[in-house]
């Protein structure tokens, strides 16, 4: 089974997204979009139709997203099965989370790393 195939996402935390938001599109030229993020195509010449896509977030430095402690960040990684590799990675012995969000976003679960940084699995929906 393959288990992370790519990143899905860099989400950190932000005294003031949208600032900062602004000042990544004005010193480094991110097209930063109204929802606060931006997305970067994987369009390359292993992959002309450019299927999938990796987000760059700030959220707002209160966020309950990247779970309890004081990570200031949380990565998301893209997989292929990911009831598979939660119930594999539970089966290792890992600190996984009872919960999954399914939404027209796709597929959601986390785990906890041994220094107890919170990692989103991302399973896109079909042919993203």
């Amino acid at each position: 089974m393959k288990r992370v195939t790519g990143i899905g996402g860099v989400f950190f935390k932000s005294q003031d997204p949208k600032a900062l938001g602004e000042w990544y599109r004005t010193h480094l030229g991110m097209d930063v979009q109204g929802w606060g993020g931006v997305k970067f195509s994987w369009v390359t010449p292993e992959n002309p139709s450019g299927t999938g896509t990796t987000i760059w977030t700030p959220f707002k430095s209160d966020t309950t997203h990247f779970g309890p402690g004081g990570a200031s960040f949380m990565i998301n990684f893209r997989v292929q099965d990911l009831h598979a590799l939660l119930a594999a990675l539970r089966a290792e012995g890992c600190d996984v989370e009872d919960k999954v969000d399914e939404s027209e976003f796709g597929k959601f679960g986390w785990v906890r790393d041994p220094e107890g940084n919170r990692v989103e699995l991302w399973e896109p929906p079909e042919g993203r």
